[in-house]
Order: C-alpha cells, then structure tokens, then sequence
C-alpha cells in the first residue's frame, strides 16, 4: 500500500455535543489503526530523548454532516463499487452498549436501516474517498 496515493476521513454526526465526537472519532481512529497498522509512523525521540509512539503518516481530516448524510454516506459504501475501502462506523447502538458481547448481540438482530451512525471513518484511495466525502465541511 502506498501511502501517498491513500486517505482517510473521519464523518462525525454535527448534532453531537462534543464529548460524545470525540468519543466517537477515538473509537473509530483505534479500530481504523488495527485495520492500517502500516500507517503508523516509528516511534521517535524528542530533543531531551524522550520517547514518543508513531503517529500517524499522512493527515486525517475530520469532517462534519447530518444524521441523513451520514445514512446516505453508509448506504453507499455498501456498494460493490466501494468494496475496496476500509470502513469502520460507530452508532448509537454500539454507544449504548456496556459490554461487547451485548452489542454483539444487539447488532445481529438490528436492521442496518435502523442504525444511526454518529460516526463513519473511511480510508482508501484519495480519489474514491474524496468521491464520497470531497463536499462535506471541517468539524470545528
């Protein structure tokens, strides 16, 4: 994977109030991190040699829309046409669970339409993600 020809966005739901995106965008950074273990830097040192874990190689703007753009945005990335892109999303019924098992459960018996992202990460090639996310304005 090249990383230069990659990108990545972060969509978070902008009626939330801001704890609960932060959260959100968290949860959806970790998982997209397992997922893109190469997009990590190296560790590094500061100038008194403290060490620092990697960050991140290439930025990662995150990015604000509606509950029904975020629904439409889902709904597309479902397309065969988009099958090569990593997507993570984070909803409300992940939010409300306690334990993984029991959102486990609860999303095998919940229908997709149902769902009410707060959040959606997606990470591929620049021009299919920019296709998708390209129009949508900064989180601020």
């Amino acid at each position: 994977m090249k990383m230069e020809k990659e990108k990545c966005a972060v969509v978070i739901d902008e009626a939330l109030p801001a704890g609960i995106a932060v959260n959100a965008g968290v949860i959806l950074g970790m998982t997209m991190g397992k997922h893109m273990p190469e997009a990590i830097g190296a560790d590094v040192m500061d100038g008194d040699g403290n060490e620092h874990r990697g960050i991140i190689t290439f930025p990662v703007p995150v990015l604000k829309a509606g509950q029904e753009v975020l629904k439409q945005l889902r709904h597309k990335l479902n397309q065969p046409e988009f099958k090569e892109l990593l997507v993570t999303d984070f909803s409300d019924l992940a939010q409300g669970c306690m334990i993984y098992s029991e959102f486990m459960e609860k999303m095998s018996e919940t229908p997709e339409e149902q769902l009410n992202y707060l959040g959606i990460a997606v990470c591929g090639p620049k021009k299919m993600v920019n296709k998708l996310t390209g129009n949508l304005p900064l989180l601020r």
